[in-house]
C-alpha cells in the first residue's frame, strides 16, 4: 500500500504519493510565505488530502499512513513538534491537528528531518542496507540522523543528533549561544556571518566580498573562495577543519559503516569531501575511521522525503 511522505522546511512543505519500492507516484508542494501556527498544518493537512484524491483518480489503493519529517524536534510521545522557524510551533501539536483535518484512521507518524534523511539514504540511498550510519547534513542548520544497529538514535528528549550545538572551539564565545559553535562557523548563514565579520574586521580588505555589502551568498562565499579571495578562502578552510573535526567525532563516538553528506551547502561543497576526510583522520579513532566510508547523498533534496515514506511504512508494519 503506498504511503503519503510530507518533508516540512522552514521555508516550504514538499509532499508525495510513494508507493512500497520508494517510487514517487506524485508531488506537492506548498510554500510556507511566513505562515506560522495552523495555518502551517493546514497548509500539510490539504497536501495530504489533494495526495488522497490523486491516489484515487490513479485507481491506486488510498494511503492510510502518514510520514512527516520536520525541522526542529519531534515529541513522539505527545505528537508535537518544535520549530524555531515556524511561528507559534513550540510545541505544536501537530498529530492532533492533522488527525481532525484528515481523520483519526489515518496514521500520523512524525519524526526530525535528520532522522528522516538517515532513514532514506539506508532505505534507498548512499548507504542503502547500512545498519550503523550517519547523515551529516550542512544546510541552514548543521544537524545529525544517526542509525545504530538499525535503529534510530533519538535520545532522552528526541533531541540526539543536534550536532550544530558541538563544542569545537575555545574560549567560549557568546556568539555561540543561539546557534552552538559549529553551526555558527560552518553552516550556509555560518559560512556568511563568519565571512561578514572578517570582512569587518580587515580595513584594507578589497576582495569581490566587500563589493557584496550585504548581498554576500553561501554560494558567493564558496565561489569567491574558488577564485582566491583571500577571506572566502579563510573562511572555508576554517570550515573544511570544522568539517573534519565533527566528521572524526561522529567516527570515534558512534564507529559508522558510513557517514552521508548532504544539505544545502552539500552540494556545492562535495568538491571538499577529499580534503574533509584528511582533516578527520587527523581527529579520528584511527581504526574507525579505516572502517568508515563517507559519501554524498544519493538522494539529495529528496532524502528526508523518502525517509518520511518509510517512516510511515515502519509504523504500519508494527501496527
Amino acid at each position: 500500500m503506498p504511503v503519503i511522505a510530507v518533508d516540512l522546511g522552514g521555508t516550504k512543505i514538499s509532499a508525495a504519493l510513494v508507493a512500497d519500492d520508494g517510487a514517487l507516484l506524485a508531488r506537492e508542494h506548498a510554500l510556507l510565505a511566513g505562515r506560522g501556527g495552523d495555518d502551517v498544518a493546514s497548509l500539510v493537512a490539504d497536501a495530504c488530502a489533494a495526495l488522497v484524491t490523486e491516489a484515487r483518480t490513479a485507481r491506486v489503493e488510498v494511503p492510510a499512513s502518514i510520514g512527516v519529517a520536520v525541522p526542529g524536534i519531534a515529541r513522539a510521545a505527545r505528537g508535537t513538534v518544535w520549530a524555531p522557524n515556524i511561528p507559534g510551533w513550540d510545541d505544536y501539536p501537530l498529530r492532533d491537528a492533522l488527525h481532525d483535518a484528515l481523520g483519526d484512521d489515518m496514521r500520523v507518524v512524525i519524526d526530525s528531518d535528520r532522522a528522516a534523511c538517515i532513514l532514506g539514504e539506508t532505505w534507498r540511498g548512499a548507504a542503502a542496507g547500512a545498519r550503523d550510519a550517519v547523515f551529516l547534513a550542512v544546510g541552514t542548520g548543521i544537524g545529525a540522523g544517526i542509525l545504530v544497529d538499525g535503529r534510530i538514535l533519538r535520545g532522552h528528549a528526541d533531541i540526539a543528533g543536534a550536532i550544530g550545538w558541538l563544542a569545537l572551539g575555545r574560549p567560549y564565545d557568546a556568539r555561540w549561544s543561539s546557534t552552538g559553535c559549529f553551526e555558527y562557523h560552518a553552516s550556509g548563514p555560518g559560512l556568511v556571518a563568519v565571512a561578514r565579520d572578517l570582512v569587518a574586521a580587515t580595513p584594507a580588505y578589497r576582495g569581490e566580498l566587500r563589493d557584496l555589502a550585504g548581498d554576500v551568498t553561501t554560494a558567493g562565499v564558496l565561489d569567491a573562495a574558488a577564485r582566491g579571495d583571500d577571506i572566502a578562502v579563510r573562511v572555508v578552510d576554517q570550515a573544511i577543519e570544522l568539517w573534519g573535526m565533527a566528521t572524526a567525532n561522529l567516527v570515534s563516538l558512534f564507529n559508522p559503516e558510513t557517514i552521508v553528506f548532504g544539505g544545502g551547502v552539500f552540494g556545492p561543497a562535495l568538491r571538499f569531501l577529499d580534503r574533509i576526510a584528511d582533516e578527520a583522520r587527523r581527529w579520528a579513532q584511527p581504526i574507525a575511521m579505516r572502517e568508515v566510508t563517507l559519501v554524498p547523498s544519493a538522494l539529495g533534496g529528496d532524502a528526508a522525503l523518502v525517509g518520511a515514506a518509510r517512516l510511515a511504512m515502519d509504523a504500519e508494519d508494527s501496527a
